[in-house]
């Protein structure tokens, strides 16, 4: 009976001790796996982390506390390595288009295919998605918003139905709102920012626009240091 007493101990001890492994495995892997899919917690914490706002609460938020987040952010100022640096801007890039990590490296891999710079060529596949297109349009006010209202099905592409984010455009391609969803409140508050880009045309009734061109990286609104994100993929 102490045989059988000691191995039914040993045997729980062993299965607590394989619970507590797979645990820490878990949360091991939900660790790794936050950082590849697409964000959605706070904005203003992310916002002040990154240095950039990522919606209009957290541009106000930001004027006030221009620091990262944290008890010690305001006295936070260690030095940044290169890769550092790389990692920083990369996570810019990735916040502003609201894309899990996997999709801005596919992305990348067919820039670096493409004839032409690398970093203009990532930029201009990043702008011709359909969520991107909305928001530089002025139909939504976040990017988030944005995903939103495609995924809802409030857009149409050359009077088709597209409710898919990372539909790609083409120039000429035609992007308007659903004609009943011209009615809601949402497609008729006003919007805050810097305006439309050049290489986009929205016409007079604020519901319907055209992709022009594929855009220079100058004319496209995304604050990054592009050549670090090269850089750290080109690793």
């Amino acid at each position: 009976m102490a045989h059988v007493a000691n191995r039914t101990e040993t045997n729980n001890i062993d299965s607590t001790e394989q619970c507590r492994r797979t645990a820490a495995n878990d949360r091991q892997c939900l660790a790794q796996e936050k950082d590849t899919v697409k964000f959605n917690g706070p904005k203003v914490k992310a916002s002040r982390k990154l240095g950039v706002a990522l919606t209009d609460k957290a541009q106000r938020y930001m004027e006030k506390r221009n620091y990262p987040p944290g008890m010690h952010g305001l006295r936070r100022r260690r030095r940044q390595s290169n890769y550092g640096r790389q990692l920083l801007e990369k996570q810019r890039l990735r916040y502003q288009y609201n894309i899990s990590e996997r999709q801005l490296r596919n992305y990348f891999k067919k820039a670096t295919a493409t004839k032409g710079v690398a970093g203009e060529n990532l930029l201009r596949l990043l702008e011709s998605r359909l969520d991107a297109f909305v928001l530089r349009s002025g139909f939504a006010p976040t990017i988030y918003a944005s995903r939103q209202f495609v995924g809802h099905g409030h857009i149409l592409v050359n009077g088709r139905r597209v409710n898919i984010p990372s539909f790609r455009l083409r120039v000429g391609d035609v992007v308007e709102v659903r004609e009943k969803s011209k009615k809601l409140r949402m497609f008729n508050e006003p919007r805050s920012g810097s305006g439309v880009p050049s290489y986009i045309s929205v016409d007079e009734t604020g519901y319907r626009a055209e992709l022009n061109t594929l855009p220079a990286r100058d004319e496209v609104p995304v604050i990054c240091e592009v050549p670090l994100i090269v850089e750290f993929y080109s690793r």
